[in-house]
C-alpha cells in the first residue's frame, strides 16, 4: 500500500477521547499535498495513527452544518 501523506493544517476541535488517549477530532487536513478538507476521525495521541473517518469539501461541510442545525437534538434522547 502506498504511503499516504497528510498534514493537519488546523485543529478545529475534539469531540471525545477514549481511555487510551485516542481522540475523535474535527480538523482541516491536507491529504497528499492537496487543498485541505474538513476531516472527522479518530487519532492516536501523537497523530501518527488514525482510524477510518470522513472527509468533506467546503460545500459538503456547509450542507452538513445546515442539516445538523435542523436536527431537534432533544429527540435523540427519547
Amino acid at each position: 500500500m502506498a504511503d499516504i501523506k497528510f498534514e493537519i493544517t488546523e485543529t478545529i476541535g475534539v469531540l471525545s477521547e477514549n481511555p487510551k488517549g485516542w481522540r475523535k477530532e474535527l480538523n482541516l487536513v491536507s491529504w497528499n499535498g492537496r487543498e485541505p478538507k474538513y476531516d472527522l476521525r479518530d487519532w492516536s495521541p501523537d497523530h501518527e495513527k488514525m482510524g477510518k473517518g470522513i472527509t468533506l469539501n467546503n460545500d459538503e461541510f456547509i450542507k452538513l452544518k445546515e442539516l445538523l442545525d435542523q436536527v431537534d437534538h432533544r429527540s435523540l434522547h427519547k
